[in-house]
């Protein structure tokens, strides 16, 4: 076995150097949460220096998507679940469709902020395929439906440019699509949707 021997009171560090030591690991901890965490995380950067490192772009943008989620359950609720056949199905009928022309085609612009709601009112059981693409910059949607006090997300994106697929309606109701542009330049829509619908409400 190794002999440690025991340090003397005079190898060991005084009271007043522990206390320069946490003075030390406080000021540094205070200097890296001003510095790197507020910036990154919540887009606050009294000391500017996150802006030099790029990190408060990063913050600024996780708020965005946590106000933005926020705000999504407020409107529709929590549910979030996706439904992957409906994508999978949809690849196939918006191929046959661009072949044989939608029902409806659907175009708008968004500024930065601006927000817009695309609904069709359907019957349970009804079918409706759609395809949408984004010019100009992304979108944050959110396809939900909401009627007779029941409510479903089909499916939600962020900072995406397109999308397809085709949903089956559980309820009657209005079933549809809520736009966000949370980009920095101006967005335009287009959606083409072909189905059992009854109207479109914008």
């Amino acid at each position: 076995m190794f002999n440690i021997e025991k340090p003397s009171l005079d190898e060991l560090p005084s009271l007043a150097q522990l206390r320069r030591s946490t003075l030390v690991a406080v000021i540094g901890g205070v200097l890296i949460l001003v510095t790197i965490v507020l910036p990154a995380e919540y887009g606050i950067d009294p000391t500017a220096a996150g802006r030099m490192l790029g990190l408060t772009d990063m913050g600024e943008i996780k708020q965005e998507l946590h106000e933005e989620a926020e705000q999504d359950q407020q409107l529709h609720g929590d549910n979030q679940s996706l439904n992957l056949m409906n994508r999978v199905l949809g690849m196939f009928v918006s191929t046959a469709y661009a072949q044989e022309g939608w029902k409806d085609t659907i175009t708008f612009t968004l500024e930065p902020g601006e927000h817009a709601e695309t609904k069709l009112v359907m019957n349970e059981g009804d079918q409706a395929d759609y395809i949408w693409r984004s010019t100009g910059g992304r979108i944050n949607f959110d396809l939900h439906a909401h009627g007779d006090g029941q409510s479903k997300t089909y499916e939600k994106g962020r900072g995406a440019t397109e999308g397809e697929g085709s949903f089956i309606a559980p309820f009657k109701g209005e079933h549809g699509w809520f736009w966000r542009n949370r980009d920095k330049h101006v967005v335009t829509i287009t959606l083409e949707i072909n189905g059992d619908y009854l109207e479109i409400i914008q």
